[in-house]
């Protein structure tokens, strides 16, 4: 089913019984929300935002900050532990510290994290960690200044200076996330393990994925993670590794130092069979899958009068709909929407 619940579907579906964890229909449990508070970014990488793209959410759409927090909090009666703040760049959405300090403060939420650009956490880093904001992911695609440029539309060194100001904060870990790209940034993987390891940062490698209309196909780019370990080992001794989070990364330690890296592998070797987590776009949409369509749209229940109880059934109900896996890889143009309009 690839298109938005009813309210009555909705409740006709959840009727039959109320759970009171988010169990889908392959059991595995959902515990972990990525949350989009912005799909707008100060930057352009070309495999998020498609060039000339202007077709962003109208601010009234968006979730408004008791929104938010209300849909949180019955999210965590569900046995959600878990949030990510996400964008687009979810720091240009203004005052969010001030979410990220109510979305803390909610009983049975453990972790609250943010995937960010870093060009903007100069600014705010001290007041994401007063808040709640326990660790970063940092999206890094390259280390050299001309070609960060091609790639994003920004500026290197302000997302550099936010690094040092998210270490000075107390913020950790930071994750460093790269997308490799054969033929763009693949001569650099090296020189971003040494700098991981200079700056006690956690790295992680991403394929490429087939999401939206960029402009330039990510297939063009795709990079074999699989045979980026072997790579990787004829230099650096590999051996397992375990990090905390519920992200799908693989991780693997350099022997003899705290670095490890992960490999978040959708295309080579898929992580569905443990997935634990769920989408809500800035509007308000409860997206099952990445890389499916199916959705629910939550918005409309918070802004006509529905209480808790028939939000917490629309929820449970929409687990029924989480597929066993994405399709990237078999059917690679199915997802048309751009990556910033679900989050990150």
């Amino acid at each position: 089913m690839n298109k938005a619940l009813s309210l009555d579907e909705i409740i006709i579906m959840s009727d039959t019984e109320l759970h009171k964890e988010l169990i889908d229909p392959f059991g595995r449990r959902v515990e972990y929300v990525r949350l989009s508070v912005t799909d707008k970014c100060n930057m352009r990488c070309f495999y998020c935002i498609p060039k000339g793209f202007t077709d962003f959410e109208e601010p009234e759409n968006w979730l408004t900050f008791d929104e938010v927090e209300r849909l949180m909090s019955i999210f965590a009666d569900l046995g959600v532990r878990r949030v990510r703040l996400t964008g687009g760049e979810p720091l240009v959405r203004k005052n969010l510290p001030e979410l990220a300090a109510r979305l803390s403060a909610i009983p049975g939420i453990e972790d609250l994290s943010l995937s960010t650009n870093a060009s903007l956490l100069s600014e705010h880093a001290t007041a994401l960690k007063d808040a709640g904001i326990s660790r970063i992911n940092v999206s890094l695609d390259s280390l050299r200044h001309e070609r960060f440029k091609e790639i994003t539309g920004g500026k290197l060194q302000t997302v550099l200076d936010g690094l040092q100001a998210a270490k000075s904060a107390g913020l950790s870990p930071v994750k460093i996330n790269v997308v490799a790209m054969k033929g763009l940034n693949d001569d650099e993987f090296e020189s971003i393990v040494d700098y991981c390891l200079e700056n006690d940062f956690t790295l992680r490698f991403i394929e490429t994925m087939p999401m939206g209309s960029t402009g330039k196909d990510a297939t063009d780019y795709y990079y074999d993670l699989q045979q980026l370990k072997k790579r990787l080992k004829k230099r650096f001794s590999l051996i397992p590794g375990m990090m905390p989070g519920g992200g799908p990364a693989r991780y693997f330690q350099v022997e003899g130092t705290e670095l490890r890296i992960g490999f978040i592998t959708p295309i080579s070797q898929h992580f569905c069979e443990t997935c634990n987590r769920v989408r809500v776009s800035v509007n308000g949409t409860l997206y099952l899958c990445l890389g499916q369509n199916d959705k629910v749209e939550l918005r409309p229940l918070l802004r006509d009068g529905s209480t808790d109880e028939q939000i917490r059934k629309a929820i449970v109900a929409a687990l029924a709909l989480k597929p066993m896996r994405h399709e990237f890889k078999d059917e690679p143009g199915q997802i048309v929407r751009i990556m910033s309009q679900t989050g990150g």
